[in-house]
């Protein structure tokens, strides 16, 4: 692990992810509820702004490098090895690996039909059909007894991984939240997965993931939605890094 602004992340690549998740999701010891989250700058500076969901980030078992400006900072930190782990990619190899393995899935997320599509799709597209629930969660805040249904819906459905595809820092939030309530393997929030995989959202071309412009890309198709988000996020997880990167140096250099 190597820590980027204070939050731990994994330094290997998708498929050692995915084998990982697998063998732990089929292990028989007995441990519960460990919440896995995609993600990048966004929520590093929500975590940042947001004591409590800095501790929530903290505290998940495996925190995936959604973007690739997590990766280079992490490699400047000495992480050579790590590699973007993006979160809708990381979804698709590990249905696909799990296709034929006894691992179930619960998918939560997106508008009235999304989840349920893309259990169409992981059947027809990823050969998986061992999709055994799906829930379409309310835009509003859900009561603990309505988180509590739900959690005994996922248990009783016998699912090893919940998907959650809500936009950050919500689902994070939620995916924390509902390990109070249910009893499941993983909990993995994954972000815009559902609605990319199931073709509502158009994925930015490759060339641009890999130069770390996806978000310049999603700012160009939903430019009213996002321009707000984006013209805070990039410049402050300049400045946040490049303070930490200063903070390091003098403290290093005050005990040599």
């Amino acid at each position: 692990m190597v820590k980027v602004l204070g939050i731990s992340f994994y330094t290997k690549n998708i498929a050692a992810a995915v084998a990982e998740i697998c063998a732990a999701a089929q292990s028989p010891t007995n441990v519960y509820n460990r919440v896995v989250t995609a993600t990048g700058a966004h929520g590093l500076v929500e975590a940042y702004k947001d004591p409590l969901f800095h501790h929530q980030l903290a505290s998940s078992f495996i925190n995936l490098p959604d973007g690739m400006p997590t990766v280079w900072v992490g490699k400047l930190k000495g992480a050579k090895t790590m590699s973007r782990c993006y979160g809708p990619d990381f979804f698709m190899e590990l249905i696909k690996a799990s296709a034929d393995l006894p691992i179930q899935h619960f998918f939560c997320g997106g508008n009235e039909g999304v989840a349920e599509a893309l259990r169409l799709r992981c059947k027809d597209d990823f050969g998986n059909n061992r999709v055994v629930g799906v829930f379409c969660p309310p835009f509003r805040t859900m009561s603990d007894d309505e988180m509590r249904t739900l959690g005994s819906e996922i248990t009783l459905s016998g699912a090893h991984i919940v998907w959650i595809g809500m936009s950050c820092p919500k689902q994070e939030k939620f995916a924390h939240r509902l390990a109070n309530f249910t009893q499941t393997r993983f909990i993995v929030a994954v972000g815009a997965a559902f609605d990319f995989h199931t073709g509502r959202v158009k994925q930015a071309p490759k060339w641009m993931q890999n130069a770390g412009l996806e978000w310049f890309f999603r700012l160009l198709m939903e430019p009213k939605r996002l321009y707000k988000r984006y013209f805070e996020i990039v410049p402050r997880f300049i400045w946040l890094n490049i303070k930490e990167f200063v903070d390091f140096y003098r403290v290093k250099n005050k005990s040599i």
